[in-house]
C-alpha cells in the first residue's frame, strides 16, 4: 500500500503565533516513518539563523543582535541565544532544526507504536530520560525526542539497548503524554505510592522469606481498596493484577477507552497478599491456585462507593496467578440516539424492533458494546404491556420492568436451559447474552419463529459475517433466513475530547485519499462519494487532530463512540440465505440496499470530528 507523506516546511510570511507548527506536516504512521527516515534530507549548507528569517520566526535586526550575543559567548549555540532572547519558542527552534537536519517529526498522539517495543527499554530510562520507542527501521531502534541534539538520551539507551540508534523528534508534551500513556503516569499516584511505602515500612523483609505481608493486614486493605476506587474515579473498565516470578514487582494496568496503561507497581512482598486479600473480597477459595475462578465483589460492602466489580483469577507460570476485574457500575441503558447510529441506520433499526416477532442480533468482538446497544434497543420497546426476559453473565446494566436472570454454568443453569424456561414463561420479548453454540442459537431461532422477538450477540466480524456463522453452526437455513430481522455489527473507538481537538481544512488530496479507501472493496466510486461529501458538509471538508488536556488527562480522547454496520434482510439476502451464497456476496448486496460498512461509519465520523482516522483503522481491519 502506497503512504503518501506529509510536505517538508514551507516558507511563508508570519501570520500567528506559530506558522512552523502550522505549515510543518507530522508523521502518524510507521510507513510514513519509514518513507520519511529513507527520503531525509539535511540541509547542513543552510545555517540556522537564515532558516528562521525565511521562515519570518525572527527578523535580520534579531538575527543580527543573535549573533552579537554569540561573539561574546562562543560556547552558546545560536538556537538557545535566541530562545533566552525570547525571539522565538522552543518548539519553533526544535522545528526548524527538523528541516535543518532532515530528522522527521512525529505525532505521537495519532502514532500507532509498536506494542513489543514497550518492553524494550525499562520505564525508568524511559521516564528519566524523556524518551519513546517507536520501531525499527534497517535494524536501528527509532525513538522519538524533545531535542535532538541533546546527545544524553541518547547515550543512555544505546548504552541499554545495544542497538544503533535513530531519534526522531516529538514535542514534550507529547512525550509526556505518551510516557503517561503507555508506561503509566506519576504524579496522580501519590497517594496509593504512600500507602505502598507505610505498608513497606511496616514490614521487614528478611532475605530467607518470600511473602511476610497479611492479606487482612490494615494497611493493605487500604491499598486494594484505593487501588478500586481510582479505577472507578479514572473511568477504566477493567483492572490487571499481573504477578512475576522471583523479586520481580507486581504491576498493576487500568484499562480505560480500551486502551492498557500501567497504573503502579508492588514490591514481590505484596504478591501473594494482594492476590487473597481479592480472592477473600470475592469469595473465592484463596488456597486454590492450579484453576482459574471466577467471583465477584460488591465493592459498598468494604468502603463507600456503590461499584460491583467481576473477578477473574488466571493461574500463571511458577504456581502464581494473576487477577483480572471488570468494573460494573449497574448503569441505566444509554438512550438509543447516544449510540451514535446515523439517523438512517436508526430509522432501519426502530423499524426492526418493532416487529412482533423474529431474531435481531449485535455482532463484534469482546468488549466492543454489544450487550449496551442490545440493552438500549430494548429500553425502546420496554413498554408496561410486553414482557421482556434476559438472561446475562454477568448481569451489568439493569432496567424497571425487565425480568433478568443471572446465568451459571457451574450448577447447569446456562443460557440453553435458561432460555428453554423462558418459553414456559409466557414471554414477548427474550435476550440471551451470547449464542455461542448449535443448541442455544436452534432454541433462539425456534423461539423467534413462534411469535416471539429474540435479540442476542454474536462474536464475528461483520453483519454477512453473522449469517454466515450461524449456518456454519448448523442451522436450518429455512428456519433462520425467515426468522432473523437484521444483524448489528460495531465496534468501539475513542472519541476526539471536544474540550482540545484541533481542526483543520483537508487538503484535496487529503480528501480524494479517504475517498478512495471509504470506496476501497465496494462497488462505490470516489467521485460520487466526494459528490455526496461536498453536498453534505460544503465544499470545505475538515479534519480532526487529538491535542490533550486536562479534561481528558492529555491522551485528546474523552470516552469511546460506537461504529456501526446494519443489514437488514430483505427478500433478495433471504434468499440468498437459503442458497448459503458466501458473506461477500450476501455484504455487497445489502450495500445495494443502503447498508455502510464499519470502515464507512467510522470515516463519516471522522468528517464530523468524532473520532479520528487513526482510531478508525484501530478498530477496523
Amino acid at each position: 500500500m502506497s503512504t503518501q507523506f506529509d510536505p517538508p516546511l514551507r516558507i511563508e510570511p508570519l501570520r500567528g503565533a506559530d506558522p512552523v507548527r502550522a505549515q510543518l506536516q507530522k508523521v502518524a504512521s510507521i510507513d510514513q516513518l519509514q518513507d520519511a527516515l529513507i527520503a531525509r534530507r539535511p540541509a547542513p549548507g543552510r545555517r540556522m539563523g537564515d532558516l528562521m528569517v525565511e521562515a519570518a520566526l525572527i527578523t535580520r535586526d534579531q538575527l543580527d543582535i543573535a549573533l552579537e550575543f554569540q561573539r561574546h559567548n562562543d560556547k552558546k549555540h545560536l538556537g538557545e541565544i535566541l530562545v533566552e532572547l525570547g525571539f522565538v519558542s522552543r518548539d519553533q527552534l526544535y522545528l526548524v532544526l527538523c528541516q535543518k537536519l532532515g530528522i522527521p517529526f512525529v505525532d505521537l498522539s495519532r502514532f500507532a507504536i509498536d506494542a513489543r517495543l514497550l518492553k524494550v527499554l525499562p520505564h525508568d530510562l524511559v521516564r528519566t530520560n524523556s524518551v519513546v520507542p517507536l520501531c525499527h527501521v534497517d535494524g536501528r531502534l527509532v525513538i522519538a525526542v524533545a531535542d535532538p541534539l541533546d546527545p544524553v538520551p541518547l547515550e543512555h539507551v544505546r548504552f541499554y539497548a545495544q542497538s544503533p540508534i535513530t531519534p526522531v523528534m516529538a514535542t514534550a508534551e507529547d512525550i509526556s503524554r505518551a510516557i503517561a500513556l503507555y508506561y503509566g503516569g506519576e504524579a496522580e499516584h501519590h497517594e496509593v505510592q504512600k500507602i505502598a511505602r507505610q505498608l513497606s515500612n511496616e514490614i521487614i523483609v528478611e532475605d530467607t522469606k518470600e511473602e511476610i505481608i497479611n492479606e487482612t493486614d490494615n494497611t493493605l486493605v487500604r491499598l486494594v481498596n484505593k487501588v478500586i476506587i481510582d479505577a472507578h474515579e479514572a473511568g477504566a473498565s477493567d483492572i490487571h493484577i499481573e504477578t512475576n516470578r522471583g523479586r520481580e514487582s507486581v504491576v498493576i494496568r487500568f484499562r480505560g477507552d480500551g486502551v492498557l496503561s500501567e497504573y503502579l507497581r508492588l514490591p514481590h512482598n505484596f504478591r501473594n497478599a494482594t492476590i487473597s486479600r481479592l480472592k477473600v473480597m470475592a469469595g473465592l477459595d484463596i488456597s486454590e491456585r492450579r484453576r482459574a475462578q471466577d467471583g465477584r465483589i460488591t465493592f459498598r460492602d468494604f468502603a463507600p462507593l456503590d461499584i460491583e466489580l467481576r473477578v477473574v483469577t488466571i493461574p500463571t507460570r511458577d504456581s502464581l496467578e494473576d487477577i483480572v476485574m471488570r468494573l460494573l457500575t449497574a448503569r441505566e441503558p444509554i438512550p438509543v440516539r447516544k449510540l451514535g447510529l446515523s439517523d438512517r441506520d436508526l430509522a432501519r433499526i426502530h423499524e426492526l424492533i418493532r416487529k412482533p416477532y423474529g431474531l435481531m442480533l449485535a455482532a463484534g468482538p469482546t468488549g466492543s458494546g454489544k450487550t449496551t446497544t442490545l440493552h438500549s434497543l430494548i429500553s425502546v420497546i420496554n413498554e408496561p404491556g410486553t414482557k421482556i426476559w434476559t438472561a446475562e453473565n454477568p448481569i451489568e446494566i439493569t432496567q424497571p420492568g425487565l425480568r433478568q436472570v443471572q446465568v451459571n454454568a457451574r450448577i447447569g443453569w446456562d443460557f440453553a436451559t435458561v432460555m428453554r424456561a423462558f418459553l414456559r414463561a409466557d414471554p414477548d420479548v427474550i435476550m440471551v447474552g451470547e449464542m455461542r453454540d448449535k443448541e442455544t442459537a436452534g432454541i433462539g431461532v425456534e423461539a423467534s419463529l413462534t411469535g416471539h422477538l429474540v435479540f442476542s450477540t454474536l462474536h464475528t466480524n461483520s453483519a454477512a459475517d453473522t449469517v454466515m456463522r450461524l449456518l456454519d453452526m448448523g442451522i436450518d437455513p429455512f428456519s433462520f433466513s425467515d426468522s432473523l430481522l437484521g444483524v448489528l455489527a460495531q465496534r468501539l473507538a475513542r472519541r476526539l475530547c471536544m474540550n482540545c481537538r484541533v481542526q483543520h481544512p483537508a487538503l484535496p488530496v487529503e480528501i480524494e485519499a479517504l475517498a478512495e479507501e471509504y470506496c476501497y472493496d465496494t462497488d462505490l466510486k470516489a467521485d460520487e462519494v466526494l459528490a455526496d461529501w461536498r453536498k453534505r458538509h460544503g465544499t470545505q471538508t475538515y479534519t480532526y487532530e487529538a491535542k490533550g488536556c486536562s479534561a481528558c488527562r492529555k491522551t485528546g480522547y474523552r470516552g469511546r463512540i460506537g461504529l456501526f454496520e446494519v443489514l437488514v434482510v430483505d427478500p433478495q439476502i433471504r434468499h440468498m440465505m437459503l442458497h448459503r451464497a458466501s458473506a461477500t456476496d450476501i455484504r455487497r448486496a445489502a450495500m445495494k440496499e443502503g447498508m455502510r460498512t464499519l470502515k464507512q461509519d467510522g470515516i463519516e465520523k471522522c468528517l464530523t470530528g468524532e473520532t479520528d482516522l487513526h482510531e478508525v483503522r484501530a478498530a477496523v481491519l
